[in-house]
């Protein structure tokens, strides 16, 4: 069974913002795209760089260093400098409360 951690509350992530939260081992973005949560690995599969700063156009996230794109939905590698996806984690509302998945899948 999936184990979830409650990350924010729904209102602390207002359309169109994100938010990083930091696991024992890596760091996520969630993001809120018109009232949708998703969540990704802060970290570019290309040089394993952080995506935090990243430029966010519909659901492509861009890396801020070389220009790799991927699809927060699903975590898929859009364009070349990036050919692997990135890990995604599911996300769970609550109560008025999100929850992220504590392992990618």
């Amino acid at each position: 069974m999936t184990e979830y951690v409650k990350v924010a509350r729904v209102e602390d992530i207002p359309p169109g913002t994100r938010l990083f939260y930091e696991f024992a081992e890596e760091t996520v973005i969630i993001f809120n795209i018109a009232g949708h949560f998703y969540c990704i690995a802060d970290l570019c599969s290309h040089d394993d760089g952080p995506l935090e700063d990243g430029d966010l156009d519909g659901y492509a996230v861009e890396c801020p260093r070389h220009g790799a794109r991927f699809d927060v939905r699903n975590g898929r590698a859009l364009c070349m400098p990036a050919t692997e996806p990135i890990p995604t984690y599911q996300v769970e509302i609550k109560d008025g409360n999100l929850y992220v998945a504590a392992v990618p899948g």
